[in-house]
């Protein structure tokens, strides 16, 4: 266990540690304007939260937890390698750009080979994301001293601050290595999504069945007992009621899947799943305010004063470390002070529901960009007023926290709010997935964010009007960006109260009694 969870830690430190100030090396290091560099690291993201999914599928049906964490574990080290030395190799990234050239439009761009390069080293980094994290131990202090990579990348050497996590990769796959031999194995099984395959051919194959009445209904349908103590049986219900013919027993069968008939165990299970998906996809839009912060917060950090003191200055990838001391700090308030106050109110014990938990965190989310825009649009006033040669506005990159700080409540309410909603909520055999979807979320944020960034600047910048998204972040109007970003979560809470309000819990059969969870 204890090799297990240093694995994880170690490979999410090194992980972190790599790509934390990524939008900077983008930027300074290749030259990139900030659209492409945001598409890039959005769609990153999101293939590194797609990539779970697949992976605990190759894991589950066919390669085992085992190979699938140590072939991942290489893979990720590939990739740190290539990026690596995208920084060490003066033939793959153009060639340092002073201000002056800057200034002049006299910056050479990177080429397609330096770029293949790049993406490839990203592209092996989501592949072991997807074997790594499906199958390791989460561990807590994946996020640790991030502050000293980033400060390294900036300030001493980007292929230091890129080896450094790298080395820590390398220990992380031998120390997972060295345990191989005391590790119980468990072989293959398959996969859920067979029984879900099978609840969907069995339905559709007896589509024009009818169903039985009501005083039928427990003849009519296949519910054998359930094996062993983890799963509870589910009552058969009239959601979704053309699922329910996957269960319907014709000519008297009583065989398993071989001959298409699913349980009512399987069929609920699979009602439960679908149910889900619509406070699912309003996650996606919520979680804009999350995923967004990698990216253009740290070209408006770039264009404020950094400075604490004469002599030290802020690097622009460490402005996320608010957010993390505001969520430490925030769950200590909340654990030991806020939830014993609101519950004396609401006669909740956690305080709130799930789904008013995450309807907090979605509201959250709406105020964390309303804080963004009106900040960036007084960064770009002063900037413009002040028209210092290097573009830098007189505010301190202090006048970023507050977003940040809400960014971190934003993330206790919504990741904390949607993981207890799919583990309590899910069916017992299908959790693994119901929990996949949180990554799809965040996968599903990034790649949406990405297509809002590149119809944004298709769009604007036409007849005259200045570009949202201008490489030159004084000349563009971000403040715009994160309006509109604010209207599309208006619209999107308003959408998630209306699937809340009509959501019902689910049900379970213990000792022939029938429980509301």
């Amino acid at each position: 266990m204890a090799k297990l969870a240093g694995n994880e830690t170690i490979e999410r430190l090194a992980t972190f540690g790599m790509t934390a100030n990524f939008m900077v090396y983008l930027l300074r290091e290749y030259n990139m304007d900030q659209v492409m560099a945001a598409n890039i690291l959005n769609i990153w993201v999101a293939s590194c939260n797609v990539a779970p999914v697949l992976g605990a599928f190759v894991a589950d049906a066919y390669l085992g937890k085992f190979r699938t964490i140590a072939t991942a574990s290489f893979a990720t080290l590939v990739g740190m390698v290539i990026i690596t030395l995208t920084a060490w190799v003066p033939q793959f990234h153009p060639s340092p750009c002073t201000l002056q050239k800057q200034q002049l439009g006299e910056c050479m761009v990177y080429t397609r080979y330096q770029l293949y390069i790049l993406l490839l080293g990203l592209f092996w980094l989501a592949i072991g994301t997807g074997g790594i994290k499906p199958c390791s131990i989460p561990f807590a202090l994946e996020q640790f001293d991030l502050t000293t990579v980033v400060y390294i990348q900036d300030s001493v050497s980007w292929t230091l601050g890129f080896g450094l996590p790298t080395f820590l990769m390398l220990c992380a796959i031998i120390l997972f290595i060295a345990g191989r031999k005391i590790y119980v194995y468990v072989q293959p099984e398959g996969t859920i999504f067979s029984t879900i395959a099978q609840v969907i051919v069995a339905a559709y194959k007896k589509r024009h069945l009818p169903l039985p009445a009501i005083e039928d209904i427990h003849d009519a349908f296949y519910d054998p007992p359930v094996k062993g103590n983890l799963v509870l049986k589910m009552p058969i219900t009239n959601q979704l009621r053309f699922l329910n013919k996957a269960a319907l027993i014709v000519n008297n069968e009583h065989c398993s899947s071989s001959c298409g008939l699913s349980t009512v165990l399987e069929v609920e299970e699979f009602k439960g799943l679908l149910k889900l998906l619509p406070v699912w996809v309003a996650s996606i839009i919520s979680f804009l305010a999350i995923v967004q912060q990698g990216t253009f917060p740290i070209s408006q950090a770039l264009k404020m004063d950094r400075h604490i003191g004469s002599k030290f200055e802020i690097p622009a990838g460490s402005m996320g470390v608010v957010a993390l001391v505001a969520v430490v700090v925030f769950l200590l308030l909340y654990d030991t002070i806020l939830i014993p106050i609101i519950a004396k109110f609401t006669k909740h014990e956690g305080g709130f529901t799930t789904l008013q938990r995450i309807g907090l965190g979605h509201f959250i989310s709406i105020l964390t960009m309303v804080v963004a825009a009106f900040v960036e649009r007084w960064r770009r006033f002063l900037a413009i007023s002040h028209n210092t040669p290097d573009g830098v506005a007189p505010i301190s990159v202090m006048w970023l926290s507050p977003q940040f700080v809400l960014l971190g409540m934003c993330e206790i309410f919504n990741i904390v709010g949607h993981t207890e909603f799919y583990n309590n909520e899910s069916p017992g055999n299908m959790r693994s997935i119901a929990n996949s979807l949180f990554c799809l979320t965040t996968a599903g944020s990034s790649y949406l964010l990405s297509l809002l960034v590149d119809i944004v600047h298709h769009f604007t910048g036409q007849h005259g009007q200045p570009d949202w998204l201008d490489n030159d972040i004084n000349a563009g109007r971000l403040d715009y960006f994160y309006f509109l970003v604010v209207g599309l979560m208006l619209l999107n809470f308003g959408y998630y109260i209306f699937c809340a309000r009509r959501y019902h819990c689910k049900t379970v059969v213990v000792a022939d009694t029938i429980i509301v969870m």
